[in-house]
């Protein structure tokens, strides 16, 4: 089990004071997209996606994502990730990809959200879906 520090963290927003958020060691994520075309992708997220960035050195771009959240699904087998963009309207998502030229999927309706898949022009599919579960996004929001 990770251990947590402990920090009891005011701030001010809008003249009122938010309480209880706990600082754990664990502070992030870093995703890691392979592509057999990393330039170009890397273009996509600067350019199409709009993501702000860090040169790490010798123009290696880090990319700033949104907030995220991890799931644990049973499978049969282990070293199996996916990873998907969450959006508020994938068919607002999908419009404004067709306007800058880049294909995305017919919807996929799931129990858990309706999903598109955009091809990267490194010839990689990224998923992004519109949740219809409750989310821990949402909790720490409030």
């Amino acid at each position: 089990m990770l251990a947590e520090r402990a920090v009891s963290v005011e701030r001010r927003v809008g003249g009122i004071v938010a309480q209880g958020y706990t600082q754990r060691m664990i502070h992030g994520a870093h995703v890691i997209i392979y592509s057999k075309d990393a330039e170009a992708d890397r273009a996509f997220l600067r350019d199409v996606l709009k993501y702000e960035s860090v040169d790490a050195g010798h123009g290696w771009l880090i990319f700033a994502l949104p907030p995220a959240e991890v799931a644990v699904h049973p499978s049969e087998e282990n070293d199996v990730h996916e990873l998907f963009l969450m959006c508020d309207d994938v068919q607002a998502v999908i419009a404004e990809m067709k306007n800058k030229g880049v294909e995305c999927s017919p919807v996929d309706e799931q129990r858990w959200g309706s999903i598109t898949r955009l091809r990267l022009p490194g010839g990689g599919k990224l998923g992004i879906y519109q949740p219809k579960h409750p989310s821990p996004l949402k909790l720490q929001a409030t």
